[in-house]
């Protein structure tokens, strides 16, 4: 299950003061209702509001100091029950797995950040995830609390990934983004079949699957399109150059799969073959390799591509 990061938000009249970012990790803020159930305590909303967090996970963000009301005063587990205020608490995990790889920035202005992110990281904390995802490391490293993915991408895909760093211009990137004004560009290895020819153009329906975090090809009007072609191959393993018109979920991984080639080391397509969080040894071989788009605001190209590589 997943700590929310926003839950609850309501609209208050409190003189909030602003919590500052812990070791990379901005805080949360929760909004105590009025309810028809007494709570002599935060401590005990808190672990009923969301029960699929451990009692003893909330014990020790109270005695760690990580829960504070609206003023910056700091709560205790004994701390009564006040309807209609906010509360702020910080996110943590008593036991992560480190991912022993290293992003690395490629291009920075005032509004902008570029990542050749690596595989395994997840982009931004959730579930077992928080110091290790890209979004928390870059913020302890730029010591920017605002930063933001403008995109995104899979935990098990590498390469370029772009970052707001201010609020204020960071609704002209993601407009970008939902105009379909960035081109991107993938690599991927996978399996090599004489009888296709390339390049060609794919499109199908795609919905969401079972499980729920795959997807699945339908019947009916295409809504994802994706060109294909063979960049180098030998008997066995191509390296293919994906460009994808359209932004669904996994479309990538699906469009190969649809081809019975399916990308190499991919743990959901054609079978779900999880491994453990602790195994780095499959890298699954996709890489966004290339973005390339008009500036919004200095209205200059850009283009960006990874220094990582995929090879046969």
């Amino acid at each position: 299950m997943i700590d929310p990061l926003q839950p609850d938000s309501k609209p208050s009249n409190q003189n909030s003061f602003i919590p500052p970012m812990i070791d990379g990790v901005s805080a949360s803020k929760v909004y105590l209702p009025q309810t028809h159930k007494p709570y002599e305590t935060i401590y005990q909303y808190l672990c009923e509001k969301f029960s699929h967090i451990q009692p003893i996970e909330w014990q020790q963000r109270f005695q760690d100091g990580l829960i504070f009301d609206f003023n910056g005063s700091k709560l205790s587990l004994d701390t009564q029950y006040t309807p209609n205020i906010h509360i702020y608490y910080y996110r943590f995990l008593v036991h992560e797995i480190h991912v022993p790889f290293h992003e690395k920035i490629l291009f920075e202005n005032d509004d902008l950040l570029v990542v050749d992110k690596p595989h395994f990281l997840t982009m931004s904390p959730t579930g077992q995830y928080i110091q290790e995802t890209l979004l928390v490391r870059l913020k302890k490293q730029t010591g920017n609390e605002y930063l933001t993915p403008i995109h995104r991408l899979d935990r098990e895909t590498a390469g370029v990934v772009l970052f707001s760093k201010k609020v204020e211009s960071r609704g002209l990137y993601q407009q970008m983004f939902a105009n379909r004004l960035v081109q991107k560009s993938y690599h991927a290895i996978a399996p090599f079949r004489k009888d296709l020819k390339f390049p060609l153009q794919l499109s199908l329906k795609m919905e969401k699957g079972t499980p729920f975090y795959t997807m699945q090809v339908l019947d009916g009007t295409p809504n994802s399109q994706t060109d294909i072609e063979v960049l180098e191959h030998n008997d066995q393993w191509a390296k293919y150059k994906l460009t994808p018109h359209t932004g669904k979920q996994h479309q990538l991984r699906v469009h190969m799969n649809h081809l019975n080639i399916p990308i190499k080391n991919d743990p959901f397509y054609p079978i779900i073959d999880r491994k453990k969080a602790d195994d780095f040894t499959q890298p699954l071989q996709l890489l966004a390799k290339e973005i390339s788009f008009k500036d919004p605001i200095i209205k200059e190209n850009f283009y960006f591509h990874s220094n990582l590589v995929l090879t046969l």
